[in-house]
């Protein structure tokens, strides 16, 4: 543990940083988390990032909290994994204590942890996130959108899996090393998901979420090419394409359609209404099939950074 005694400035605020918390920190952290995610409309810090507050310390990932006289009003995460590009950060200051100026003093205190290498989620692209993000002398590096869909009614054509490909749903225990290894490579461009560990897969299985009869494995020969990982949002009735991925080498011929086709069917047969995904809007190809089956964008999140 340290503690920044510069973003002190007055009121008994403290920055302290932590590279695990206590159950007690974990449950506050959560609480008021779930206190943003009410006034703003979503959430502040990712689900990974949620994951990462639990189970003890985690190579790379530091937790930062902001209290007033001892009260908890902000929280940051920081976590430097990426061999490549900078630190990412997400951050977020109790409704109630917003105007204070704890969003640039947490935003501060990334900017030195990180050595002035970061990089900021701002979720939801709100105009206070992007005046803070301006404030600290970052500037847009990415978009991330989230693309919705009714389900009611779905009518999607039937594009047919490629010749010598079944489906299957995911067995624990028993698939994991091959979805780690097919996801590591459908992904190797994109680090955040690219980079998913047995330990992550872990925390996602051990989620009240998670149903092996919602994750689609394609296999040729009896080798893992692909798969469609939906999860469902119970309380908001929402329907995700969580994670959808194909080996390279084994593109084309339509099994990344024909899996998204067969996860929306799934959902929709739960009876939800809706479902959602995101993908990056620079990802022309990808923005342009979903739009073709039905998509449009909800919302977006934007990922702000140094100068490099």
């Amino acid at each position: 543990m340290t503690s920044d005694d510069t973003a002190r400035p007055g009121g008994g605020r403290s920055i302290e940083t932590y590279s695990a918390l206590t159950p007690e920190q974990t449950e506050a952290v959560l609480a008021l988390l779930a206190e943003a995610a009410h006034s703003d409309g979503q959430q502040a810090v990712s689900e990974q990032g949620r994951l990462q507050l639990r189970g003890g310390e985690r190579e790379g990932v530091s937790h930062l909290l902001l209290t007033v006289d001892d009260e908890l009003v902000g929280y940051a995460q920081l976590e430097d994994t990426d061999p490549v590009e900078a630190p990412a950060a997400e951050l977020v200051v109790h409704p109630a204590h917003r105007g204070h100026g704890h969003g640039r003093a947490l935003g501060s205190a990334l900017l030195a942890a990180s050595g002035k290498r970061l990089r900021v989620w701002a979720h939801g692209g709100h105009s206070a996130a992007r005046h803070l993000a301006q404030v600290l002398g970052l500037t847009l590096f990415r978009e991330l959108r989230q693309m919705r869909r009714p389900l009611a009614d779905l009518d999607l054509s039937d594009p047919g899996l490629p010749r010598d490909v079944t489906v299957r749903t995911f067995v624990p225990g028993q698939d994991d090393a091959a979805w780690l290894a097919v996801n590591a490579a459908a992904f190797a461009h994109h680090p955040e998901q690219g980079s998913l560990t047995q330990r992550d897969l872990d925390d996602r299985m051990a989620e009240p979420w998670f149903d092996p009869n919602g994750f689609f494995l394609a296999e040729r020969a009896g080798e893992l090419i692909g798969f469609h990982w939906t999860k469902v949002h119970a309380e908001a009735g929402l329907g995700e394409v969580y994670v959808l991925g194909v080996r390279p080498g084994a593109q084309g011929g339509g099994l990344g359609k024909a899996l998204t086709a067969i996860g929306l069917r799934h959902l929709a047969d739960q009876g939800l209404p809706t479902a959602m995904l995101y993908v990056d809007a620079d990802n022309k190809a990808a923005v342009s099939v979903y739009e073709r089956m039905g998509f449009e964008t909800y919302e977006t999140d934007l990922m702000y950074r140094t100068e490099t």
